[in-house]
């Protein structure tokens, strides 16, 4: 939380009222930009709430909105499902969990509602985000989709990076997901056996992404950066090989029937690493 909220000042509610609806649209224009094309208007976040969607937000004592989260309800096969399109924290309240907040919030208003399943996407570059859905909230990785909002949504966010995506599917109700989020990961037996496939060390003894044949091992390993973000502020050719190693890599395990196990973060070097196992 920022340096003068704690986690207790932080009240988590539905937008009900204009100004609350209008801080929804600013916090969108806040994070993703100013010429962000997508921003979800207040109409939509106020009526969605009529029928199963979710809007809310995190607000401190003064009813400052610090984050935000919206998704969708409808049905898929038959079946109640949500689809969480955005979740959004300030920069100044990040690093206390209130992401997870959110999250959590979310789920225990859908269990209320009969909902078990919801979807999401995020991009598997942002390490950051990686750690939130597999390791937080114990969300599984239903496939990897090029460009999935397309290359140009006005975001900075996206500059030039396009924006690939994991769909990934949080089965809300089931017993894995409460001890996930409870007791934290499972453990992957083997994964710091694994073979990394998309980084090589350079001749300056750098570690840079590449291309590079890609093995058939009962379980790999896919890297990211640590920062992307920083990463493309240092070299945005850098980060665009980070893009092109790593689509590349769960293409090519995804055409083969791998799935996604888990993400790790080494405390001593600061790599991190998508670990991934063929399926039976």
């Amino acid at each position: 939380m920022d340096r003068n909220h704690s986690p207790l000042d932080v009240q988590i509610r539905p937008l009900s009222s204009p100004q609350e609806l209008a801080q929804g649209v600013a916090i969108q224009r806040e994070i993703w930009g100013e010429q962000f094309t997508e921003v979800v208007p207040s109409a939509i976040l106020m009526i969605c709430q009529r029928v199963g969607g979710i809007a809310a937000g995190a607000f401190d004592r003064e009813g400052r909105m610090l984050g935000f989260v919206f998704g969708l309800t409808g049905v898929k096969d038959g079946r109640l499902v949500h689809w969480s399109h955005m979740l959004a924290v300030r920069p100044q309240a990040r690093g206390a969990g209130l992401g997870k907040r959110l999250k959590l919030y979310q789920r225990e208003t859908l269990l209320s509602l009969g909902v078990e399943e919801v979807r999401w996407t995020y991009d598997p570059l942002v390490a950051q985000n990686a750690h939130l859905n597999l390791n937080l909230l114990g969300v599984e990785v239903e496939s990897y989709v090029p460009d999935m909002y397309g290359s140009n949504t006005g975001s900075p966010l996206h500059s030039g990076l396009g924006t690939d995506r994991f769909v990934v599917l949080w089965k809300i109700a089931d017993p894995r997901v409460e001890r996930v989020i409870s007791q934290g990961p499972e453990a992957i037996p083997g994964f710091d056996d694994a073979p990394v496939v998309n980084t090589a060390t350079d001749a300056k003894g750098n570690l840079v992404p590449v291309e590079q044949d890609l093995p058939l091992e009962t379980m790999v390993r896919v890297e990211v950066p640590e920062d992307i973000q920083r990463v493309r502020l240092r070299s945005h050719e850098e980060a665009l090989h980070w893009r092109r190693s790593t689509r590349r890599a769960f293409l090519w395990y995804q055409d083969r029937k791998y799935r996604v196990l888990g993400f790790r973060r080494d405390p001593e070097t600061r790599r991190c690493f998508y670990a991934l196992s063929k399926e039976a």
